[in-house]
């Protein structure tokens, strides 16, 4: 597998392609995802996504909430050409709107089985990291996205069980993907890391080999003065428990800018488990219209990366570099495979 990243240029299209937008390839999809958690790293941490699929007629979603004893899971499916115009920027209880490209997003979540409802609104606090990400896989099929990621914070109110929570100032981070998207195997480590902290967001995506080679590095530190400093390099030594769940670990980030930072994380809070969000290779499938389903994980220990269909988790996580605390989301996978075992590069 070769990877490489390419730079684009200084704007993104925001919105979602369009139903009917002509000569896209047949695995082609266009997705976003919005987390939000509470500046203190401490529960409730939310997670909505939704994608559309043209060429498939399919546009999907989720939404996932992990409080402090269980996950609770929502996933959502139904066919493009059912929806109405009106219904343009929807899928099941989830609809969205672009306020302003690259700086805001409304976003509403009706009455649903998981007990989760929102009416809130992201505002970017930091400029966006974007780029083009060209994957050669072993098979010959190509892989070609462009991937963003900028940090913001909310205004609003979210509803867990009938109480409404104030979410003004807590911490969010968006990713939008666009393109065809087919990662091969033979990946051992995955890092989606989003430590946010008062005057700065880290950010990266890392992904190694199964011999710990390095398959893919982007990201940059997005700071809240309008600076990006990209990322160039990232080691790591983390800690995982039963389960191949991420407990702690040290992240070291230089930037090419020459800054040096050494960010200890926390994850042990559970939960954020993405097989919950149909992650594992379910976005995009046909299942038909107005499809809706729903589950619970307890965080009891029942349920961990290797119990689920994707080892994917975007744990709530609790952060401190140079004595500054943060609170973000630490994406992870550990492969489940046996020729793979977890080695630290930060010695």
């Amino acid at each position: 597998m070769e990877v490489q990243v390419l730079q684009l240029e200084d704007t993104f299209h925001d919105p979602l392609v369009a139903p009917g937008t002509p000569d896209l390839p047949e695995r082609f999809f266009d997705r976003f995802m919005f987390n939000l958690h509470p500046t203190d790293a401490t529960a409730p941490s939310v997670i909505m996504g939704a994608g559309v699929y043209p060429v498939r007629d399919v546009t999907d979603g989720f939404a996932v909430v992990t409080t402090a004893t269980e996950q609770r899971n929502l996933r959502f499916s139904t066919e493009l050409s059912a929806l109405s115009p009106a219904a343009a920027g929807s899928v099941g209880p989830l609809s969205w709107t672009v306020l302003e490209p690259n700086r805001s997003w409304r976003l509403r979540l009706a009455d649903n089985p998981i007990g989760l409802g929102c009416d809130i609104t992201w505002r970017a606090r930091t400029e966006a990291w974007h780029g083009g990400v060209e994957v050669r896989n072993a098979d010959g099929v190509p892989s070609t996205f462009d991937h963003l990621f900028q940090s913001g914070t909310y205004t609003g109110t979210i509803t867990i069980d009938g109480v409404r929570t104030d979410v003004a100032g807590w911490y969010g981070q968006r990713d939008r993907s666009r393109g065809v998207r087919t990662m091969a195997g033979g990946q051992g480590l995955h890092l989606w890391y989003q430590a946010q902290f008062p005057e700065y967001c880290v950010g990266f995506l890392h992904v190694e080999d199964r011999t710990g080679g390095r398959l893919l590095l982007e990201g940059a530190v997005l700071h809240t003065s309008g600076e990006v400093d990209d990322i160039v390099d990232v080691r790591h030594d983390l800690t995982f428990g039963p389960g191949l769940d991420l407990e702690t670990g040290r992240v070291r980030v230089t930037t090419a800018s020459g800054a040096v930072l050494d960010i200890d994380g926390d994850a042990r809070a559970g939960g954020g488990w993405m097989a919950g969000a149909g992650y594992g290779g379910h976005h995009g499938k046909p299942c038909g219209v107005d499809h809706l389903e729903y589950d619970v994980y307890p965080l009891d220990g029942s349920v961990s990366p290797a119990t689920v269909d994707s080892a994917l988790t975007d744990r709530l996580t609790a952060f401190t570099c140079d004595g500054v605390a943060g609170t973000g989301i630490l994406e992870f996978a550990h492969s489940r495979s046996r020729s793979y075992t977890y080695r630290p590069s930060l010695v």
